[in-house]
């Protein structure tokens, strides 16, 4: 493992990004939404992977679907959002699919011999659910989610039930930032003492006690709470899925931290509380939350700032504090570099 960073040219360069949405978005399982939102026969969802337009039907029979949302007439996005259809049909030129997929009606298309609806089927993608939580992935070749998931399920069965948890709300956000840089800042607590005061007051973020592990397909870092010894957890799922666990009442936010151009990124977060939470506390904890956001949010534009300005070539990683940034950039590399 090497201590010296990706190169900073990474962070800004639009070849990279190109390079990161078919090598690495367009062949990963990323974060999609609720599982709730499509558990009804007829219900559909369209989200992003990564820039891959994904959409997600549940048919009529009751099977679970994800299909690329891109026509396969002119490469209009179908339809966004989120809601209850017998049929997806595009804005542009009313091309009409099942919700599996087959293409109904194309306007016109009669006057044509040699059309064959058959031949321009939606294209397929993969879509998995874990508890409450939807997943897709752009390859409809993927392993199975579970393989990425690997012991990530069991180690959050320690300190909560995903199960148990009930859905609050949906927060967006986002920052000035290469995508790589907010996912390095989320990997590390070294920042914390300087940057997060209200939450190294509640956490204890010395390095021997704040732990971090590194897994095959995701990271893994463990806090314990100073007053009351409750345990949090933070974890990224490879490349961009955010899972946090704060100590306190049984409490989970998830969500994608998605780029949206080289100096762009845009994230949003589920929120997921127990039921008997107590409205004051959730009250609280959103304000607390969003603090820890808007510190982060400073923090990773600065960052974007002095990788972009081309003056340094990379930096100098300290493995002790940051191995969750050297694997998660090891792994990135594999995947644009196989034969580095």
């Amino acid at each position: 493992m090497t201590s010296i960073t990706l190169p900073f040219a990474w962070y800004a360069d639009e070849e990279v990004l190109r390079r990161e949405r078919s090598q690495v978005f367009a062949r990963t399982w990323q974060y999609a939404g609720r599982a709730a939102e499509v558990a009804e026969p007829g219900s559909f969802l369209a989200t992003d992977a990564g820039g891959v337009p994904v959409l997600v039907t549940r048919g009529r029979g009751g099977e679970l679907r994800a299909f690329l949302n891109v026509c396969r007439h002119r490469g209009a996005v179908l339809t966004e959002g989120c809601g209850r259809r017998t049929t997806i049909q595009c804005h542009y030129h009313a091309w009409t699919y099942e919700l599996d997929g087959t293409l109904r009606t194309a306007p016109r298309s009669e006057r044509e011999p040699d059309f064959d609806p058959a031949q321009w089927s939606l294209l397929p993608a993969s879509v998995g659910t874990w508890g409450p939580f939807l997943f897709v992935n752009p390859d409809p070749a993927a392993v199975p989610l579970a393989a990425q998931l690997g012991d990530l399920p069991a180690i959050l069965a320690r300190d909560i039930d995903v199960d148990s948890l009930v859905f609050h709300s949906r927060v967006e956000f986002g920052a000035n930032a290469n995508w790589k840089i907010v996912v390095e800042n989320f990997l590390e607590c070294y920042h914390c003492p300087t940057a997060h005061p209200a939450f190294s007051q509640e956490v204890d973020v010395h390095p021997d006690r704040y732990l971090l592990e590194s897994h095959p397909t995701f990271a893994a870092q463990f806090a314990t709470a100073k007053a009351t010894g409750g345990h949090g957890q933070f974890h990224l799922l490879y490349p961009n899925t955010a899972i946090n666990v704060f100590p306190g009442p049984p409490n989970l936010s998830i969500g994608p931290i998605l780029p949206a151009g080289v100096s762009r990124t845009e994230r949003y977060l589920d929120y997921f509380f127990a039921p008997d939470v107590d409205d004051r506390w959730r009250d609280e904890f959103f304000a607390y939350d969003d603090q820890i956001g808007r510190e982060d949010t400073a923090l990773v534009e600065s960052v974007h700032r002095g990788v972009s300005s081309g003056v340094l070539e990379h930096g100098r990683l300290l493995l002790g504090s940051e191995p969750l940034l050297a694997a998660f950039q090891a792994w990135l590399a594999g995947l644009l570099e196989p034969d580095a």
